[in-house]
Formats: C-alpha cells, structure tokens, sequence
C-alpha cells in the first residue's frame, strides 16, 4: 500500500475542512517557501481547478515546506497540503511521531535528489564532498529528509561528515557555494542558482 513513498512528492488532504463562502467552496492549499518549485506547482493546480470549476476556489499558503505542511493539516489550519514523499512516509506510518490522520489525494511528480557543484569543482562523487560547505535546502524543506534518507543509506550523516547550511527560503544562496567551497542540493529545475552565478553546474555522482 506504501510503495509509492520514495520520490514521489503528494497532496495530502484532511477531510471535513473545506467551507462555503458565497456558494463557493474554498479550500487552502499550503505549498512551501518563495523561490522553490512547491509554490508554483500549487498555483498552477490553483487555477487550472478555478478554470474547470468556478464554483471550487483554491486560495495557496506559502509555508516552511512539506515538514510544516503535516502538522498544519493536522490542526485544521490547512485543507489541501503539498507534502514530500518522505515526509508523508514517516507521518502516515508513524515514524518519530503518531500516525498522521491524513489521506493521500494526488500523487504530484517525483523528485530526485541531487549535488550540485560548480562545473570547474573537482568533485566526482558525494565521498568527495565531506568536510565540504553543503547547503541542503531550505530549513522546513522535504528536501532535507530526502538527503538525510540518501546519506544514511550511504554511510553519511548531514551534520557530522559536512558542514552544513540550511537556507530560510528555497530561492535564498548559499554565499559558500556561490563561490566554490561547497555543493548544493537540489530536486527540481532551474538547478541551483548559486553555481549559475560563477560558472556551468554539473551533478555528482551519489556513491561513496
């Protein structure tokens, strides 16, 4: 019944929460930070539905991503929620946590995770990069559990074998990446802004 969770981005939904205003029902969608691709996707699904059904309006909420979008729902402060694979994984089995009371509406897309260095960086494999600068995402991001799952499988952990940089929104920069000292992870194009700045970004390679 789980075999979706991995890289496969949801909404999640709490049933019940939806209301009527002016014989329209409006319902909120939480997406996640300015600059990422959550904010976009949850626009594009807010107007194609107002397109096809006037009647339904889907009003979208930015918010710190998919790790914030869980316990929102849960408190009726969300109806509709954009929501990591990962993130929904270990909510609705309860891992770390109670089970969620939530149910799956959509698969979205799935999202790979991948490093993302300068292209004139000698680095060719995640091994490569430890004791490096790393800028995993925005801090509420599923993209942060995505990486935490890669390099737990790898033998890695994100704060003890790199130095780590958590960014307040998906679209901010990492000042050590944008010049060379680090890498940058990424789910979704554009791919990072920060190696763009300086030279051509390449990807490495996710083995030890």
């Amino acid at each position: 019944m789980m075999k979706w969770f991995g890289a496969a981005a949801t909404i999640l939904f709490a049933m019940g929460l939806a209301r009527a205003e002016e014989q329209r029902t409006v319902v909120t969608l939480g997406t996640a930070t300015p600059g990422g691709g959550f904010p976009v996707y949850g626009q594009a699904v807010a107007e194609t539905i107002h397109a096809n059904d006037p009647s339904l309006e889907v009003r979208t909420r930015n918010t710190k991503g998919s790790t914030e979008n869980v316990p929102l729902l849960e408190a009726g402060q969300l109806d509709l929620a954009l929501v990591q694979g990962e993130v929904a994984h270990e909510a609705l089995s309860g891992i770390g946590r109670p089970p969620a009371r939530l149910q799956i509406l959509v698969a979205m897309y799935t999202t790979p995770g991948m490093f993302v260095v300068r292209g004139d960086q000698p680095y060719r494999t995640i091994a490569d990069l430890k004791g490096k600068t790393v800028a995993w995402g925005a801090r509420g991001s599923g993209l942060v559990v995505l990486a935490r799952y890669v390099l737990d499988g790898l033998g890695l952990d994100m704060e003890r074998d790199f130095q780590p940089v958590y960014l307040d929104q998906a679209g901010g920069r990492s000042p050590s990446c944008r010049w060379g000292r680090g890498a940058s992870s990424s789910s979704r194009p554009p791919w990072p802004r920060t190696p763009r700045i300086v030279s051509p970004a390449r990807f490495t390679a996710a083995r030890r």
